[in-house]
């Protein structure tokens, strides 16, 4: 282990190389190096935060918004916090209390985005009356709108997604996905096409069988909306018998529906390990749209046992669709412990980063006692043929109940999210005596995305751009199998031309090109955010994306 300074902080540089085996570290032997930062809560409080997710602008990567339901055990008062870094993830600033009005009637349980123009949503449940209700912010969370009835009576947690994708048909657009608490438990979605001013009338996703539980959303490449959810059993726990999945591509307006797309066996339920607390084993989602080999791949991760590849302890299971949810893959076994050596992992969240790396964050007791918990890391940059396991918490915690909410509650949920090649997770722990929002700063750039064997129909392919982020230079390589004239153009987030690059005959090779924002006319006045390059050769193109961050 490597101690080094970062902005005055000491991190810590955990690597996985030969010299350590399984049996010292409790990890697989790996060659890749990730820089984790130490970690820390990013809103330190008297009151308890649980649940907790986090999201990107998609036009500033300095910006994160992240939220949780918060409880003042004092009072019994519940919200949403509202967490919010200008300085992508390094310092924090916001609230425990969405003070959307009417705040006293909120219920917690937070989906939350950041649409194409830096408005933030949040969905929430709400008393008095039920429903969902939608509150949005144009100032970084500062102020909130007041309620906007989404949808009334009970219902489940809502999952969030905004449309960021310029080509999109639906540019903008930001959806929601839950289940209603009525026989026959469907799925069902809403959206809003001015920033949560107003929603559309909720309608079914599907017409299940077995009942359903927690849906969950993601925005593929063209705008395509992904949904998946469990079909639980009938009875008490609600395990997790199998996922469904549906997609669109016109917006919602129709659905391709698959109500059994694989099989799992969930862990719904308690754990007497630790404290008999409340656990799920809710499918997570979400879509490469890395613009890499692997574009449009769908992932899907889930926690089970006694189903192979998953043994007789929890363990976290990957499915992927390369066709758009038609087909999907066996099971893989995400965690890289030994099977059935009774260490328990749960709670997944699963993000692809811009490159193309897929990260699922859990918790995992495999480096303490069967009453504590960690938070690790697997990462896969081939698409989840092999994985690697970080340990990212740089300390342990016990998990408990939360007293007066419910039978072992603690929160069912964990996020995570990138800016290029920095991953920020988020989990809760009650390590400084309550349940509070901890992150850390992880650095994957040095490990590199395993290509696949490239298939160049166009007669041509585009590499990802390295460094990304950049400031002030990137490098963009690609490669012509056969000559053509050839367009390299550099466009912002709105689909405004910045610069030609490249724009003439060439004969088949590889090509090298420097892009430096100093050496255009405009390029000092070009703000951080997100920036596409498209590379066209006789007709077609490719596009990828890359991220300035000054």
């Amino acid at each position: 282990m490597l101690l080094f300074r970062f902005k005055g902080l000491t991190a810590l540089m955990i690597t996985l190389g030969p010299l350590l085996s399984f049996a010292q570290t409790g990890f697989p032997k790996s060659n890749s190096d990730i820089i984790i930062g130490p970690n820390f809560r990013i809103f330190p409080s008297n009151v308890t935060q649980t649940e907790t997710f986090i999201v990107r602008h998609p036009a500033d990567p300095n910006i994160l918004f992240a939220s949780a339901n918060t409880i003042n055990l004092s009072n019994g008062f519940i919200s949403e916090g509202i967490y919010v870094s200008s300085d992508g993830g390094e310092t924090w600033g916001g609230s425990d209390t969405c003070t959307g009005p009417p705040i006293t009637f909120h219920r917690g349980d937070p989906g939350i985005a950041i649409d194409k123009d830096g408005r933030f949503i949040l969905i929430r449940l709400g008393d008095f009356p039920r429903g969902l209700f939608s509150h949005f912010s144009t100032d970084l969370g500062q102020t909130w709108s007041a309620q906007k009835t989404v949808a009334t009576n009970d219902q489940e947690r809502a999952s969030l997604a905004s449309d960021a994708i310029p080509s999109s048909n639906f540019y903008g657009r930001s959806y929601a996905v839950w289940v209603r608490f009525s026989l026959p438990f469907p799925v069902l979605f809403a959206y809003t096409d001015d920033g949560a001013a107003n929603w559309s009338t909720p309608a079914q996703v599907n017409n299940p069988g077995p009942r359903c539980q927690g849906g969950e959303i993601a925005i593929g490449p063209g705008g395509s909306v992904n949904v998946c959810w469990a079909a639980v059993i009938n009875t008490s726990p609600f395990t997790e018998d199998f996922v469904g999945f549906a997609s669109s591509t016109d917006g919602g307006a129709s659905w391709q529906v698959t109500e059994n797309a694989f099989d799992m066996n969930g862990i719904a339920g308690t754990f007497p390990e630790k404290a008999n607390i409340r656990v799920n084993g809710l499918p997570r989602l979400d879509v490469d749209k890395s613009g890499g080999p692997r574009n449009g791949w769908i992932y899907i991760a889930t926690t089970q046992r006694n189903l192979a590849p998953a043994g007789n302890d929890p363990d976290i299971i990957l499915r992927r669709s390369t066709d758009g949810g038609q087909s999907w893959s066996p099971g893989i076994r995400v965690n890289q412990d030994a099977p059935n050596n009774g260490k328990f992992q749960y709670f997944p969240a699963i993000h692809v980063d811009e490159g193309g790396g897929v990260n699922v964050l859990y918790y995992d007791d495999r480096t303490t006692t069967s009453d504590s918990a960690g938070v690790f890391l697997s990462r896969s940059t081939d698409g989840g043929d092999t994985w690697s396991d970080y340990q990212i918490s740089d300390h342990h915690f016990k998990p408990a109940a939360i007293g007066g909410l419910g039978q072992g509650y603690q929160g069912d949920n964990i996020g995570l999210t990138s800016i290029g090649n920095i991953l920020w997770p988020v989990w809760m722990d009650n390590s400084s005596g309550l349940y509070q929002i901890w992150t850390c700063r992880i650095d994957v750039s040095s490990v590199s995305i395993d290509p696949l064997e490239p298939v160049f129909p166009g007669g041509f392919d585009l590499r990802q751009n390295y460094p990304n982020p950049f400031n002030p230079s990137t490098t963009i390589e690609y490669n012509l199998l056969k000559n053509g004239f050839v367009n390299l153009k550099i466009f912002d987030i709105y689909g405004r031309l910045i610069t030609t690059l490249v724009n003439e005959p060439q004969v088949a090779g590889s090509y090298k090109i420097t892009f430096d924002f100093n050496q255009i006319p405009t390029g000092r006045d070009l703000p951080s955010g997100i920036y596409f390059y498209r590379l066209s050769v006789s007709g077609a193109s490719l596009t990828k994306t890359m991220v300035l961050l000054k």
